[in-house]
């Protein structure tokens, strides 16, 4: 079809007066020409393809960018944002970049904690998902079909309208997107129950290499197990998820309750380790480290080591209290601790809004942080001992930063075996850790980063070995990474790759080779193929 629309014109323009080298600029026009005439409508592309002048590029642009290390003048931006309304705009992003040598990021809502989703050091574009974003739920038959570009808080609260009984297991912060969350994992309050995000995907659609669209029965049962914890951004542009949703009690319970060093915190932790991924698969007791006030100063400082003891559990306050006065009595929870509710209402409370709060909350896409982050992640397979937990509150107290998130294994995760899908954290893990750190200022990245991975060198001796594993949504570049040029060994991918998914990196790999042979959908992380 021939390109003549003034749309397209217009577009041209724009590129012309930016500025761009007479080798950028032939690729850009080639793109626009390609991008244009693969549209059925050839002037929807002033519609949903966004070039470094147009009007709304930044504000597109910044609008999902969580993490703010890579908000700055320095961090390549990408010369085209498409905007997809219809998988159609997906199919021609792909083809033209293939076609001139631009990378693709595909982008939910922007959580991936190194910026991957929006960051390259080469030329590329942006395929971001926010328009596509719609949920049907079927009660009766217990399934959703939801977008990749819908956030969790709009997937939970769809599922609400039709019914107040059924939930989804997936994550606490209602502004994650579902397409890195899905593909990633994705666990939440109630996967000790029902597993992850990713055990309840029964359906996907896919745009692959060559800009087919591919569903379950189509892409074959490897790369349908590759894209459930397995990252999606390796095997192509994954834009909607069937998910089976599953039942809730009417009444759940919550509490948090809270010890510093000084009032036996570390007596609880100790025990905690040992029965928090023992008790009933409808308790989720999590813990949480900081560094906070102290009310007492016998120690000469005025910070101490608080632990939390957050909870949801699947049923009423007098169950909960009885299950944990016989499993977990040093915990001491009396039931004025405890608070009942109904379970959407326990999405907005671990989400950090007020069980008062109307529902609509859910709906809101920006973020209640903004600022600079590190992230990092481990898994243990015993407890820590009480020596290593006193060495661990010495660093928080000098460090003061760092947050620590322990979250529970066992229950529903023990019984799903590590190859079932590509995510591989299953029996014989008691818990997991999310580190994790965020500033204010930019000139104390390095400081803010360097205490981050001293936090993580001295765990080593107290979490998994050979390999020390990681969760690939807690993305963490000092892993390892890729070449930029693509062209990642696999003995080099292996380093990182078998953090991420042990055993079933080779498989994946195996997947990647069959499904994106050239190797086409690449990042500094992302599954490399065989030679």
């Amino acid at each position: 079809m021939a390109v003549t629309n003034f749309e397209l014109l217009l577009l041209l323009g724009t590129l012309f007066i930016s500025g761009f080298s007479a080798t950028s600029y032939s690729t850009q026009v080639s793109f626009l020409q390609c991008f244009s005439s693969n549209l059925q409508h050839p002037n929807e592309a002033s519609n949903v393809l966004l070039t470094t002048n147009s009007s709304n590029y930044s504000s597109v642009l910044q609008s999902s960018i969580r993490n703010h290390r890579f908000l700055n003048n320095s961090t390549l931006k990408p010369q085209f944002i498409i905007t997809p309304s219809h998988v159609s705009h997906i199919q021609a992003a792909i083809r033209c970049s293939k076609q001139n040598g631009l990378q693709v990021r595909v982008r939910s809502a922007g959580h991936d904690y190194e910026g991957l989703s929006y960051v390259a050091d080469v030329p590329f574009l942006i395929i971001d998902l926010f328009n596509l974003r719609s949920i049907r739920v079927d009660i009766e038959n217990e399934s959703a079909w939801v977008e990749s570009g819908a956030i969790l808080g709009e997937l939970y609260h769809k599922i609400a309208e039709k019914s107040k009984r059924y939930g989804f297991p997936a994550g606490s912060c209602s502004t994650v997107g579902v397409g890195g969350h899905f593909s990633g994992g994705g666990f939440g309050t109630i996967f000790r129950k029902y597993g992850l995000a990713a055990d309840n995907i029964i359906d996907a659609k896919i745009v692959d290499v060559n800009g087919k669209i591919l569903t379950r029965k189509s892409m074959g049962e490897d790369l349908f197990w590759a894209i459930r914890g397995g990252g999606g951004a390796s095997f192509g542009v994954i834009f909607s998820w069937k998910v089976k949703i599953v039942p809730v009690p009417q009444t759940v319970t919550v509490f948090n309750v809270r010890y510093t060093l000084e009032q036996g915190a570390s007596k609880l932790l100790q025990k905690w380790q040992n029965v928090a991924h023992e008790l009933d698969e409808d308790i989720f007791l999590h813990a949480v480290l900081e560094v906070a006030d102290s009310t007492t100063s016998s120690a000469g400082s005025n910070k101490t080591v608080l632990v939390s003891f957050g909870s949801l559990y699947l049923g009423g306050v007098e169950k909960l209290v009885s299950l944990l006065q016989e499993s977990f009595p040093q915990l001491g929870l009396m039931r004025e601790n405890c608070t009942e509710m109904t379970w959407i209402q326990s999405v907005l409370y671990f989400a950090g809004f007020s069980t008062k709060d109307s529902l609509n909350v859910l709906l809101d896409r920006s973020t209640q942080y903004k600022g600079f982050l590190k992230a990092k992640s481990d898994y243990l397979t015993k407890p820590v001992s009480e020596t290593g937990l006193e060495g661990l509150y010495r660093i928080l107290l000098e460090e003061e930063a760092p947050v620590l998130i322990l979250t529970p294994y066992g229950g529903r995760m023990s019984e799903i075996t590590d190859s079932e899908i590509a995510f591989p954290h299953r029996k014989g893990n008691i818990y997991a850790i999310q580190y994790l750190t965020n500033w204010d200022e930019e000139d104390e990245t390095e400081k803010h980063i360097s205490s981050m991975r001293r936090l993580y060198k001295y765990m080593k001796p107290y979490v998994s070995k050979a390999p020390r594993a990681a969760y690939l949504n807690y993305r963490d570049l000092d892993l390892g990474r890729n070449n930029n040029a693509g062209n990642s060994s696999y003995a080099q991918a292996y380093v990182w790759g078998l953090k991420y998914f042990k055993n079933n990196f080779k498989r994946l790999v195996r997947v990647k080779t069959a499904v994106d042979p050239d190797n086409f959908f690449r990042n500094e992380q992302s599954i490399p193929v065989f030679p």
